[in-house]
């Protein structure tokens, strides 16, 4: 689908739902300019990974070569500040955005977005970092960077 789109549009195409290295690389051999890093809500499948845990996998296997974003899951400025120590290069944000509009109109989407902006800066603070480009891998550890506890040898 990817070739097909590029030959009616010259606008760049974005890849939603990958949550693999194996996708990333297909579709960055497809020619994609980016990668949406989602699981569509878990509504297609209701077990597949958050999206923030396939976001380092789909980074590492893109190398650089496109822009990698991540979509769900973003609910606080503490998730916007994680997603990008794991290397995202931007980030959606939805239910936040839409509940809001829902709730108060214009008024409440600004007043979420004001509440993210807020918490991502504290966090930043918090974290030492004065720029986007100092949050780094190391201001976080996942759950998959723990050690993971062997059960104790039997006597």
């Amino acid at each position: 689908d990817v070739k097909w789109l590029q030959t009616i549009t010259t606008m760049p195409i974005l890849v939603k739902g990958v949550i693999t290295a194996e996708d990333t690389r297909l579709a960055i051999q497809a020619g994609a300019a980016g990668i949406i890093v989602s699981n569509h809500g878990a509504r297609q499948l209701d077990y597949v990974p958050a999206t923030i845990s396939a976001l380092e996998e789909v980074v590492k296997a893109a190398q650089g070569r496109v822009p990698v974003f991540l979509d769900g899951g973003v609910r606080r400025g503490t998730d916007v500040f994680k997603a990008l120590a794991l290397g995202a290069s931007g980030i959606f944000i939805g239910r936040p955005v839409v509940f809001s509009l829902a709730a108060e109109g214009e008024a409440g989407v600004r007043k979420v977005l004001q509440m993210l902006r807020e918490e991502f800066e504290l966090t930043m603070a918090l974290s030492g970092c004065t720029s986007l480009r100092e949050i780094t891998r190391d201001h976080i550890v996942t759950e998959w960077d723990a050690p993971k506890a062997r059960p104790a040898p039997r006597l």
